[in-house]
């Protein structure tokens, strides 16, 4: 059940996730993204309370190499997902080892997986949580049945490597930033949505989007948020998202629905197009890599204008 004192959103990741009950619509997952100077590596840990979904792919910016691996684990028993946003979680089979530790204001991210692509990968990231940045932490009501917390967490400076095969990329903090997307809930059976994300250095200060759309609609609440060197403006209007279902790849226009607060065109260059088709669990994701442009308006009037901002947009549809 829903405590109604949870609704809403906070600066600080206090908020608890006890998801007792509900079997078979809990959904839980623990998802991180970094943006390299030359690749991006995603990692996530998820339990969708039948199995535990584990998957991991990275992409090369310039050559644009792409691969990526899922392992699906029936039940997923031996998976426990905490409930505070950054406590520790792990993953680990013959497969795939996914280890995300928490300790002393850094996550260290450490995955190895045998055979990726016919390499073998391993990745050593310390990612920094900086002391008095604000977070995205939101509970959002479907009805005292059904509701979603989410967490997001942006412009976390990150250092460290990915290796696969001979090539090694190399991660510095100074201009490589990880988001954190951390979701504990009770879902329908079926859901879409719609996420727009970037984390970047600009001018010279870290500037971080999040924009969501679709599952919030008529909640009352939003995920939608900047980030300005640590200092979070809260938009509490709803986003549309545009963009053209038969070609992702044609530009997106993201914008608040009644001003003009934020009016931000997404360019793609690249489409990741991810499926699980399980027994219980369907589920298909388009997500796009690109560069956004426009502008933003903040809490003190001002505007952040946006050029060149590499991030990710995507239409996720999941039968769960």
């Amino acid at each position: 059940m829903l405590n109604p004192e949870a609704i809403g959103f906070a600066r600080r990741p206090f908020i608890i996730s006890n998801l007792k009950g509900h079997f078979m619509r809990k959904k839980k997952w623990n998802y991180w993204c970094v943006f390299g100077e030359d690749l991006l590596f995603s990692a996530t840990i998820s339990h969708l309370d039948y199995a535990a979904v584990c998957f991991v792919y990275l992409l090369d910016y310039e050559t644009q190499r792409f691969y990526e691996k899922q392992v699906v684990l029936p039940v997923g028993r031996k998976v426990k997902m905490p409930e505070d946003v950054l406590g520790s979680v792990k993953f680990v089979n013959e497969r795939m080892s996914v280890q995300l530790v928490h300790m002393q204001g850094e996550t260290h991210l450490s995955v190895t997986i045998p055979d990726f692509d016919n390499e073998v990968l391993h990745a050593d990231l310390h990612i920094t949580h900086p002391d008095g940045d604000d977070s995205l932490n939101v509970v959002i009501p479907r009805n005292r049945d059904r509701f979603q917390f989410t967490a997001k967490h942006h412009t976390l400076p990150t250092a460290g490597f990915v290796k696969i095969g001979n090539r090694r990329y190399n991660f510095n903090p100074d201009y490589s930033f990880a988001v954190l997307d951390f979701g504990r809930g009770v879902w329908p059976r079926e859901a879409e949505w719609n996420w727009a994300m970037a984390s970047q250095r600009l001018g010279g200060r870290r500037i971080g989007l999040n924009f969501g759309g679709k599952w919030t609609d008529g909640t009352g609440m939003t995920e939608n948020a900047v980030f300005v060197d640590g200092v979070m403006t809260k938009l509490h209007e709803d986003v549309i998202f545009t963009y053209d279902k038969d070609n992702y790849m044609d530009p997106w226009h993201i914008g608040t629905k009644f001003s003009d607060h934020v009016n931000l065109t997404f360019s793609p260059f690249f489409e990741r197009v991810a499926k699980t088709n399980a027994q219980l669990v369907q589920t298909n994701v388009n997500q796009l890599v690109g560069y956004f442009n426009g502008r933003v308006k903040l809490h003190d009037g001002s505007t952040l204008r946006i050029r060149q901002m590499l991030g990710c947009a995507e239409d996720h549809r999941a039968k769960w």
